[in-house]
């Protein structure tokens, strides 16, 4: 189950960021990430083995490179060679999808758009400035929600509650019935109060020699 669930992630955070799609690897996927001055591509491991992990970590020779399975950090360090450090953990959450038909909250309004498989919803204040964003990919019959960030003016507010449903409810319309997505310490506090469960830890690591 946590394998398929990483799969679905893996998948999907790809066509979010439109980024080249997942390479298959022996230990699990490589995807390239552009545009991120600390980031230049992630391995992910589907299952944390420890053969498959160092067989990932030393095919790695380029700085900046993140390696990420679910699995507990503590597990995982010892079987890092040098020049890989610990990053901080992440969270892999999954949800079975439910219409809730979300109310704009007042002084408000929502732009929701899709471009091919990605569906961006933006909440904007009074002015039309932007004061909470998220996306999601469009896989069949799993959306991977991604870039969930409100503003720290309009925190406390339930706009990421009310990005989240709205993003649910269109992907129900388009078919899905599965949720799925990486959050942080912070986005998994709210995502359990919309019923998403945690599956995993995700242990992250990179590169740094």
């Amino acid at each position: 189950m946590v394998a398929d669930i990483v799969m679905t992630w893996v998948a999907g955070w790809a066509v979010s960021r439109r980024t080249p799609p997942p390479v298959k690897k022996p230990w699990g996927f490589y995807i390239e990430v552009a545009g991120n001055p600390d980031e230049v591509g992630r391995h992910v491991l589907p299952e944390a083995e420890e053969t498959l992990a160092r067989s990932a970590a030393a095919s790695v020779s380029v700085p900046r490179t993140w390696m990420k399975m679910p699995a507990e950090p503590e597990e995982i360090e010892p079987w890092l060679p040098q020049g890989w450090v610990m990053e901080e953990a992440g969270h892999l959450m999954a949800v079975d999808l439910m219409a809730t038909d979300p109310v704009t909250p007042a002084g408000y309004t929502v732009n929701v758009e899709t471009i091919g498989a990605v569906t961006y919803a933006r909440v904007l204040d009074a002015a039309g400035e932007q004061a909470s964003q998220g996306q999601m990919a469009s896989l069949g019959e799993a959306v991977v929600v991604d870039r969930m960030v409100t503003e720290v003016a309009h925190q406390r507010r339930g706009l990421g509650n009310f990005v989240m449903r709205t993003l649910a409810d269109r992907a129900l319309e388009k078919g899905a019935v599965l949720g799925v997505l990486g959050a942080t310490d912070a986005g998994r506090a709210l995502y359990e109060t919309l019923g998403w469960k945690k599956h995993a830890t995700l242990a992250e690591c990179s590169y740094r020699a």
